[in-house]
């Protein structure tokens, strides 16, 4: 993982390919997710629930965007799982998990 992604610290970052194999993920992603241990390399299938695998397979397959918030040890957190792209071809899927505040300005621009 690029020094700019291990150098967020709060921020989670996980990469996978098409078929839901880890392909990359910071220390913070390696932490939240697996103990410390990086496992890249492993299928996203088999380290989630039904449910959820269920639906990271509709992600991967319709190349969509699932975004939403958790709260977890009294931490509020938004997840973004977002398609990456090799040129004009599907890699898979990056997530995003960062802490966010419990109460947050929202700003309409024009």
């Amino acid at each position: 993982m690029e020094k700019y992604f291990e150098g967020l610290k709060k921020v989670a970052i996980t990469v996978c390919d098409k078929d839901g194999n880890i392909l990359d993920m910071n220390q913070t992603s390696a932490d939240v997710n697996s103990h410390g241990q990086k496992i890249v390399g492993n299928n996203l299938f088999d380290c989630h629930p039904p449910h959820a695998a269920a639906i990271l397979k509709d992600l991967l397959d319709h190349e969509k965007l699932n975004a939403y918030t958790i709260e977890k040890n009294g931490i509020k957190k938004l997840i973004y799982q977002v398609p990456w792209y090799d040129g004009d071809e599907f890699g898979g899927l990056i997530e995003l998990s960062l802490p966010i505040p419990f109460e947050m300005p929202h700003h309409v621009r024009r």
